[in-house]
């Protein structure tokens, strides 16, 4: 029920609990961007639109291959397995049609990129961005319907490149992945849902 009203009241009866702990956890799904509170109206699940989704990817598009680059010599070396992990995680879930695992492993792929970069800066991007990611990759199954198999393989080819150390072809992969985010910039309208990375 994206943009949705929590009512506090409703939700304390249902749980059974006291509304101090209830408004302790919508304080923290506030800071982690999943609510939003407005004064004297209430708290709201946040609305994550495909236009901020692609306007995120046209971000990340310049800064995840600077990620991939720091973190070339951790891949290398004893992350490499976690690497390869993550995208047979994806392939498994996506093989049961199991959304929630396939959204978790397809963003600790790429999270995976950035926890190794050791960059503070790039670290807080992505943790701002996931959370928004990871809601609208939920809301927004067809995603995943289109070809699943295409998702895979994408993973696939950027974690070889990533794992050569090769951060043009890492770059030009993450485009022909999410090339909705290259569009935002120029504002083309009506364009489709773009498919967060």
């Amino acid at each position: 029920m994206i943009g949705g009203q929590l009512r506090e009241a409703h939700i304390a009866t249902d749980l059974g609990i006291s509304r101090s702990p209830l408004r302790e956890a919508l304080t923290k799904l506030e800071e982690e961007g999943l609510v939003v509170k407005i004064p004297y109206r209430g708290a709201f699940v946040v609305e994550v639109s495909a236009r901020e989704v692609a306007e995120i990817d046209s971000v990340r598009l310049r800064v995840e291959p600077y990620a991939a680059e720091l973190s070339a010599e951790a891949l290398r070396g004893p992350e490499r397995a976690r690497l390869l992990q993550t995208v047979e995680d994806l392939r498994r879930a996506m093989e049961k049609d199991d959304i929630p695992a396939s959204i978790d492993a397809h963003l600790r792929f790429h999270r995976l990129f950035y926890d190794l970069s050791e960059h503070g800066v790039l670290q807080s991007l992505w943790h701002g961005w996931e959370t928004k990611l990871r809601l609208h990759l939920s809301v927004d199954h067809r995603t995943y319907s289109d070809d699943p198999h295409q998702l895979v393989v994408e993973h696939e080819r950027l974690a070889a490149v990533a794992l050569e150390g090769d951060t043009d072809a890492f770059r030009q992969e993450l485009a022909a992945h999410f090339p909705m985010g290259l569009r935002a910039q120029t504002g083309d309208p009506g364009e489709p849902t773009p498919r967060p990375a």
